[in-house]
């Protein structure tokens, strides 16, 4: 924990110098001796389970002090199998192309130049997240693959297993020859600590929010450095009349069980009457014989053991076991209705024509749109990237999920033969 003589503005001051001190030498850093560094995490976080695991145990003792909801606790728990999976992001990470020095773009001009825009490291990153230990690894890692600095904040109730995560992290930095300051974790719970973050222009050079909307809304309110939002994760599955039925079940069910704690985890189901003319309430039944508490409207509010929706059921991140559910008349009515309500993170289609698919993908601009595929996909190792640290859902550089590739700015490299302009 921090030493309480210092000032929470003090702390982020000091972190941030050592951050940007290890910017200047990241961006230089050859891509293996970054790969090394992520290598010995890995090796580190597996020989050290023991002591995660007991970290995990404080904080999950903690959590269950202040009531945190079964949902909120499944993201802060860990387990030999996660503790894993940590360990195999690292490598995997690892085993991705080094995303700094790509040639984006290049051309020649009339006037003599060879101009060529390459992509470099953003600086220094600040990621703000809640409950998750695991975003302390992955977010580390990707920064380091980008070749950023990173100061990570995470949530109150994680504070013990991420800085066990963080131990390894700086283990692998040292391993590596590469500075510590490249991977900080904020040592306080003090909030003051976050506001300190979000007003550090000139030492931060972007913010990462990953947590629920109030967060990610103090954020977006109170941010003088620029921020890659990560909203909340209003996820749809609309079953078109078009729809396979065993596709559709196998999707719908697997897009809210999986896990129901997570922003890729479907909120709202969208029935097209079509649907329901051929294949009558099998969807809905699913789900309740799963254990999940389906809020419905109109017709489907008939059907027994469902709830009746509130209008404030739609829009809503549950992130528990519970779904909101309506009929809709065709496509046009479900992009309506996911335009109004949804958080533009990630929507999926279950149909078989293809015409209705393209005015489904072209009628919406979530971050991520999915035909015949559960919206738990919708992660940043799934799609490849080894990890994520969040999905973002604003519109502005980042879209979707962020992985190292995303965390890259670029500059031009004008190349002349003593050129000069008339």
């Amino acid at each position: 924990m921090n030493d309480m003589t210092e000032s929470p503005e003090d702390l982020i001051a000091r972190m941030g110098a050592a951050a940007r001190g290890a910017a200047v030498h990241l961006a230089q850093a050859p891509s293996e001796q970054k790969d090394a560094a992520l290598s010995a995490a890995a090796d580190a976080i597996l020989q050290a389970e023991a002591a995660i695991m007991q970290a995990n145990a404080e904080d999950l003792a903690y959590a269950a002090e202040r009531g945190l909801s079964p949902a909120m606790t499944d993201r802060l728990r860990l387990d030999p199998a996660r503790i894993r999976a940590i360990a195999e992001g690292l490598r995997a990470v690892a085993g991705q192309p080094d995303p700094v020095g790509r040639v984006l773009a290049e051309w020649d001009r009339p006037n003599g130049l060879h101009i060529r825009r390459v992509a470099t490291p953003i600086g220094v990153l600040g990621v703000i997240y809640e409950s998750r230990p695991n975003v302390t690894a992955d977010a580390g890692a990707l920064a380091l693959k980008s070749g950023n600095a990173v100061i990570l904040r995470g949530g109150t109730d994680s504070i013990h297993s991420s800085a066990a995560i963080h131990r390894c992290m700086a283990q692998g930095l040292r391993q590596a020859g590469l500075p510590e300051g490249a991977i900080q974790v904020v040592p306080t719970r003090d909030r003051a600590a976050v506001a300190a973050m979000l007003r550090a222009q000139g030492l931060i050079d972007v913010i990462i929010p990953r947590g629920g909307k109030g967060l990610v809304g103090l954020v977006q309110a109170e941010a003088r450095v620029p921020v890659f939002a990560h909203l909340e994760g209003i996820c749809h599955v609309y079953a078109d009349g078009a729809a396979d039925l065993d596709k559709a079940r196998r999707v719908v069910l697997n897009a809210k069980t999986r896990r129901t704690g997570i922003c890729g985890a479907a909120e709202c189901l969208l029935i097209d009457r079509a649907f329901r003319e051929k294949h009558g309430d099998v969807l809905i039944r699913d789900l309740l014989d799963a254990g999940v508490e389906v809020r419905a409207e109109g017709e489907l509010a008939e059907i027994p053991d469902t709830v009746s929706a509130q209008p404030e059921d739609f829009g809503r991140e549950f992130l528990d076991s519970i779904i909101a559910a309506r009929l809709v008349d065709g496509v046009d009515e479900a992009i309506a209705h996911i335009r109004r309500h949804g958080s533009g993170h990630t929507e999926s289609i279950l149909t078989e024509d293809d015409a209705t698919a393209e005015r489904f993908f072209r009628g919406l601009d979530s971050a991520i749109l999915m035909r015949n595929a559960s919206t738990q996909f919708a992660d940043g190792g799934e799609f490849g990237m080894g990890a994520e640290i969040g999905i973002a859902t604003g519109k502005l550089h980042a879209r979707g999920p962020v992985g190292a590739e995303q965390l890259t700015s670029f500059k031009y490299l004008v190349t002349g033969d003593g050129a000069i302009r008339g």
